[in-house]
C-alpha cells in the first residue's frame, strides 16, 4: 500500500511539472526531499528517462534559435571551451596524484568536470574501463555540484550584473550537466537560455578527443567512443527554425514543451540523488570535484568579463 502511494505522489508531481506550475531549481529540490522521505519508486527507470528526457528537450530548444545566431555565439564561446578544458583536464590530473586518488575515478571526475557531467561520464567511462563503483561515485558527485550550481549561478549572476550574454556563457562552461546549464540559464532569459544551450553543445563535442586522448593515458584499444549523435538533431531543428520549414505555431509550442519537459528532468534527477552513495565515497573525490568546479567557475567568469 505504501509503495502504491508512493508512486502516486511520485507521478502526480511529475504530472504538475509538465503543467508549468514548478520553476527548474523547485523542481530538482523538490526531487531531492522526495528522494530523502520516500525514495524514488522507479529510480532504474528514472535514470532512462533522464537519459531520453534531456536529449529530446535540447532537440527541441533548437526550433527556437537561428543558424546565423548559434555560429556567432559558437564562434565566441569557442576558446573559453577551449582553454577551460585544456587547463581543467590537466589540473584533474594533477591533483588525483597530489589526493592519491585512483587514476580512473580521478579522470572520470576531471572529464564530467570539464566537459558535461554525466554524459562525458558515461562515454569516458567504457574507453578506460573504469568499474561500476567509479562511475557511480563520479556521477553522484557531478549531480550534487550541479545541483548546487542551479541555485547558486543565478543568484551570484544577478549579484554581478551579468548581461543575459554573460550568464548564458558562464554557465556553458563552468556548470557541468546540460540540464543544470539550461535549467540555470532558463530562469535568467531567453538570451541566456540561447546562448546556454548553443555553447554548452559545443562543448560536449569535445568528448571525442578526450576519449582518444584517454585511450593512449590508460594504453586501452579497442574500445568505441560514443560520439553524442542528438546534437546532429539539434542543428537540424536550428535549420528547420531558421528556414521556416514549419510554422512558427508549431515551433513554439515544441520549444514550450521542450522547457517543461526539461523541468519534469530535472525533478528526476534530484530524485535519483542519493546522500549514502554520497556519503561511501569519502573526502579525496568530493574534494578533487570541489576544486576542479571552483577553477573553472572562476576562471570563466574572469575571462568573460575581463
Amino acid at each position: 500500500m505504501k509503495v502504491r502511494l508512493t508512486k502516486i505522489i511520485f507521478l502526480l508531481i511529475a504530472i504538475f511539472i509538465l503543467f508549468g506550475t514548478i520553476n527548474s531549481p523547485t523542481a530538482l529540490l523538490l526531487g531531492f526531499v522526495f528522494a530523502l522521505l520516500f525514495k524514488n519508486p522507479f529510480i532504474s527507470k528514472s535514470h532512462k528517462a533522464i537519459h531520453h528526457f534531456l536529449k529530446i528537450a535540447v532537440v527541441g530548444l533548437g526550433f527556437g534559435m537561428l543558424i546565423k545566431e548559434t555560429l556567432v555565439t559558437s564562434k565566441e564561446g569557442f576558446s573559453l571551451t577551449f582553454f577551460s578544458i585544456i587547463l581543467t583536464v590537466s589540473l584533474g590530473l594533477l591533483l588525483t596524484k597530489v589526493f592519491k586518488l585512483d587514476k580512473k575515478l580521478g579522470h572520470l571526475i576531471t572529464s564530467g568536470t570539464s566537459i558535461c557531467g554525466g554524459s562525458a561520464i558515461a562515454a569516458i567511462s567504457p574507453v578506460i574501463k573504469a568499474n561500476s563503483k567509479s562511475i557511480s561515485i563520479a556521477l553522484g558527485i557531478v549531480f550534487l555540484l550541479n545541483s548546487i550550481a542551479l541555485f547558486l549561478f543565478p543568484a551570484i549572476g544577478h549579484l554581478l550584473h551579468l548581461s543575459q550574454e554573460q550568464f548564458g556563457l558562464w554557465c556553458a562552461i563552468a556548470i557541468h550537466d546540460t540540464s543544470s546549464v539550461v535549467g540555470a540559464a532558463m530562469g535568467y532569459g531567453e538570451e541566456a537560455l540561447r546562448i546556454a544551450t548553443t555553447v554548452k553543445l559545443s562543448r560536449t563535442l569535445w568528448i571525442i578527443p578526450l576519449s582518444i586522448v584517454s585511450m593512449f593515458i590508460f594504453k586501452t584499444k579497442g574500445e568505441k567512443i560514443k560520439i553524442p549523435y542528438f546534437i546532429l538533431l539539434f542543428i537540424l531543428a536550428i535549420f528547420i527554425n531558421s528556414y521556416q520549414l514549419l510554422p512558427i505555431l508549431i515551433t513554439s509550442e515544441i520549444v514550450f514543451f521542450s522547457k517543461r519537459l526539461l523541468v519534469l528532468t530535472l525533478f528526476l534527477v534530484g530524485s535519483t540523488i542519493s546522500i549514502t552513495d554520497l556519503k561511501s565515497t569519502g573526502l579525496k573525490p568530493i574534494l578533487l570535484a570541489l576544486s576542479l568546479w571552483i577553477f573553472i567557475s572562476i576562471f570563466s567568469l574572469v575571462y568573460i568579463t575581463y
